[in-house]
């Protein structure tokens, strides 16, 4: 995770996908409109896990499929537009043009999976969570909030 201000880290152990589940749905109603909330973390940390589990909190009752080929899933939802996407593939900053990741920005609430490659589009405004997978297996997740996030967060737990 890049270097930056924010509240100190939150610290969140989550043991199993229920307890993921519930970290997303306590989130969903902090987040609105022109919130970026990025997604960090190896494969298998449970990103796409607690993507589903945010939308869903927010109404989607729909298949929530992994936006890795498709790069962006868009969601109408209770709580406005959501764009999950998935920057995996995405080699250069000028790719994100090309699939509409400022406009989803300006409309709604964007997840960002592989934020990194977002390079300087990513906004300073935001909230990193950093997944983490430990080699005995125990899933956790770190938050840092930027910009107004700091406030919503003061006092969060799921």
């Amino acid at each position: 995770m890049p270097a930056g201000f924010g509240t100190l880290p939150l610290h969140f152990a989550l043991p199993d996908l229920p307890r993921t589940a519930a970290l997303a749905t306590a989130l969903a109603p902090l987040a609105r409109a022109g919130d970026c909330i990025a997604l960090w973390g190896d494969l298998g940390a449970g990103k796409t896990a607690f993507a589903r589990a945010f939308l869903r909190a927010l109404g989607v009752v729909e298949d929530v499929p992994s936006p890795t080929f498709a790069l962006v899933q868009p969601y109408d939802t209770d709580g406005g537009p959501v764009a999950h996407f998935d920057l995996y593939r995405i080699e250069a900053e000028a790719e994100l043009d090309e699939i509409g990741f400022d406009a989803a920005l300006d409309d709604g609430i964007i997840l960002v999976e592989w934020p990194g490659r977002a390079g300087r589009r990513l906004p300073d405004d935001r909230l990193d969570i950093v997944f983490s997978l430990d080699s005995s297996g125990q899933r956790a997740a770190t938050l840092t909030g930027h910009g107004d996030w700091p406030a919503r967060l003061d006092g969060f737990a799921p």
